[in-house]
């Protein structure tokens, strides 16, 4: 998101960018809390998530390299309903949230934000669709497909309850559908990491919707290489 902006918004964005740690569990912000900053993750991966009354919670969406946390920010929310966790550790940016609101009334260049917020309210429908009409082993995949796309490599650290709690699923069934993987030898799971080892196995074994997300976001988004 940040390396596509044009130089002359860059110039005026860079002072004002602070570089952050974004340690595993590190919660971003709570539902209802009015934001202070918006984040940009670098190599990390942050999640939304949905918590019910009874403190149940299921992720909604997750955001890496390619977006931004904190859209209700330059939308004119100023608040969320949801909760934003790092689920991969790492760093990135964060910015005033009062230098975006500016931003946005002042420029168009970040109409490039509400396109990729777009992208993400598509991520967040179908992945409910998902939950209600798909298999587990289909979620996880998808599941691991999402996570691999905004991170350099093919392995994550991740427990499996902590998988589990991402889909609101049990952990019991998290562990039987990665076995299942496992014994295909599509992945290699071992000490809290996840070795993808045929990802297009992992592709033909997902459902429909990994595929429906990635189209919005490759269609929405301008493609950045990486320096």
């Amino acid at each position: 998101m940040l390396a596509a902006l044009p130089p002359e918004e860059w110039q005026r964005w860079e002072p004002r960018l602070e570089a952050v740690d974004m340690p595993l569990g590190t919660v971003l912000y709570e539902p209802g809390i009015t934001l202070s900053h918006v984040y940009f993750p670098t190599t990390a991966i942050v999640s939304l998530l949905y918590v019910m009354e009874n403190g149940a919670s299921a992720e909604i969406a997750v955001v890496g390299r390619e977006g931004v946390v904190g859209i209700s920010i330059f939308m004119g929310g100023g608040s969320t309903p949801s909760r934003a966790v790092v689920q991969s550790a790492g760093e990135g940016y964060r910015i005033s949230a009062n230098f975006i609101k500016d931003e946005f009334a002042r420029t168009p260049v970040l109409h490039l934000l509400l396109r990729y917020t777009q992208a993400l309210i598509t991520q967040m429908a179908q992945m409910a669709v998902c939950n209600r009409h798909h298999s587990l082993d289909q979620q996880l995949c998808r599941w691991l497909l999402l996570s691999l796309d905004r991170l350099q490599g093919h392995e994550l650290v991740m427990t499996q309850e902590l998988i589990a709690n991402m889909l609101g699923v049990r952990r019991e069934g998290v562990t039987e559908a990665a076995l299942k993987l496992q014994s295909a030898g599509t992945i290699r799971y071992a000490r809290g990491r996840i070795t993808v080892l045929d990802r297009q196995a992992l592709e033909a074994r997902t459902c429909e919707c990994y595929a429906v997300v990635k189209k919005e976001y490759d269609r929405l988004l301008p493609a950045v290489t990486a320096a």
